[in-house]
């Protein structure tokens, strides 16, 4: 064999050439990349079994070449495969290490069946992406390239239960695969069922799944993962009630608070109108008729009370604008409203907020301690709201009595 470090870089270049020139762009999910992350899984793996550099290579080499047959569409696609590893590699290794090659790619056709050590490796590689954070890019990834390739159009449901279906029949075939997959790769089967339960609340695992798992001596832990993702689901249920609460409840205040202020800009508008109409026509004709003193001021008086109040119902109130770390500590900080943080250093207001972030409890406290709150300002603006609308009323009743009064006498 040539130098394993020359003679695997050939092969990279080699591959990564053949993908840019025969692989159509419409296989997304089998591309380049996709061979670049089972050569890097493969590695991993390989070396937790402290393979031999001869070893090593002869998975590396199997590894690059395992796809490059989608050239001519999946079907088959791993013996062209191992045509194409032929072509490049006779000439540079020897017979037996080309037929272990074939051996590995051969391996990773689904249904898998791998013989020996190196094939259940790149078996182990070739899927690591449903044990890996990628997951859900390379599934997403897989469905499109199932619609551009084979015109197969599924479901959101059905998609789910072809992805579902999939993940619960799979297991990796070496320990060390388990060790580094496993743990996250059933998050993703959680929060696959959680989706299948969200689009269909009603459906439950098949009976052949539940089958399938208790002849493998699994059908104690999937019972836990379903109650698991139940629970998960009316937790996750019961947080998006909590979140409506507070954004219905929130609109409700801000609404309100909206509608006092258009009151009192009403009655301001008003007020002001009939003071000037005051000013301009009734006070120079007072000396002429005495007896529309009273009147008048008891009208200018309405006007003025009632502005007064509808102003205040109005006034901005700042208050101190600094909360110190010790309140933040101690939970009893509601960095929610700007005038408890306006005079705060950004440094100082960043770090609050992520505190309050970090604990669910604190965020839901400063939320409700800020509603309560808005709600006491609310309750204020209503009741000078109240009492100028009620000044304004009786005083427009006995202005205009009194002015009935007078021209009556």
């Amino acid at each position: 064999m040539l130098n394993a470090t020359a003679l695997l870089s050939e092969t990279e270049q080699f591959v990564q050439d053949y993908f840019a020139k025969n692989i159509e762009p419409k296989y997304v999910f089998h591309d380049f990349e996709h061979t670049v992350q089972t050569v890097a899984a493969s590695r991993i793996i390989g070396e937790g079994f402290n393979l031999s550099e001869h070893e090593m290579t002869i998975l590396v080499l199997a590894t690059w070449f395992h796809d490059t047959g989608y050239a001519q569409g999946p079907e088959q696609h791993e013996e062209r495969s191992c045509q194409f590893a032929k072509a490049f590699l006779e000439d540079k290794i020897s017979h037996d290490d080309l037929n272990a090659i074939f051996s590995c790619i051969r391996a990773t056709k689904v249904p898998q069946k791998p013989q020996t050590l190196l094939d259940r490796i790149i078996c182990d590689a070739d899927l690591s992406h449903l044990g890996m954070e990628t997951y859900w890019d390379r599934n997403g990834k897989l469905r499109q390239e199932f619609v551009l390739t084979r015109d197969l159009i599924m479901s959101e449901q059905e998609w789910l239960d072809f992805e579902l279906d999939f993940m619960l029949k799979h297991d990796y075939h070496t320990e060390i695969a388990r060790e580094l997959f496993n743990k996250r790769k059933v998050k993703h089967i959680k929060n696959l069922i959680k989706l299948r339960k969200r689009l269909n609340p009603d459906k439950a695992m098949t009976q052949e799944e539940l089958e399938l798992l208790d002849d493998r001596g699994k059908k104690t832990d999937i019972s836990k993962l379903l109650q698991e993702s139940e629970n998960e689901l009316r937790m996750a249920r019961f947080g998006r009630g909590v979140e409506t609460m507070y954004r219905t409840t929130y609109r409700t205040h801000t609404n309100l608070s909206s509608m006092a202020d258009s009151k009192a800009n009403l009655m301001l508008s008003v007020n002001a109108i009939v003071i000037s109409i005051l000013v301009s026509n009734l006070l120079p004709k007072l000396h002429e008729n005495p007896k529309l003193i009273l009147p008048s001021l008891l009208l200018t008086a309405t006007c003025l009370g009632s502005m007064i109040f509808a102003t205040l119902s109005t006034r901005p109130k700042v208050t101190e604008g600094k909360v110190t770390r010790e309140a933040i500590k101690e939970k009893k900080a509601n960095l929610l409203f700007f005038g408890n943080f306006h005079d705060m250093a950004l440094e100082e207001f960043q770090w609050g907020v992520n505190e309050m972030l970090k604990d669910p409890e604190f965020l839901y406290s400063s939320m409700s301690r800020d509603l309560y709150f808005l709600g006491i300002v609310l309750a204020k603006k209503y009741r000078y709201l109240s009492i100028c609308y009620n000044l304004f009323m009786y005083g427009l009743i006995t202005s205009v009595i009194a002015f009935s009064l007078t021209f009556a006498l």
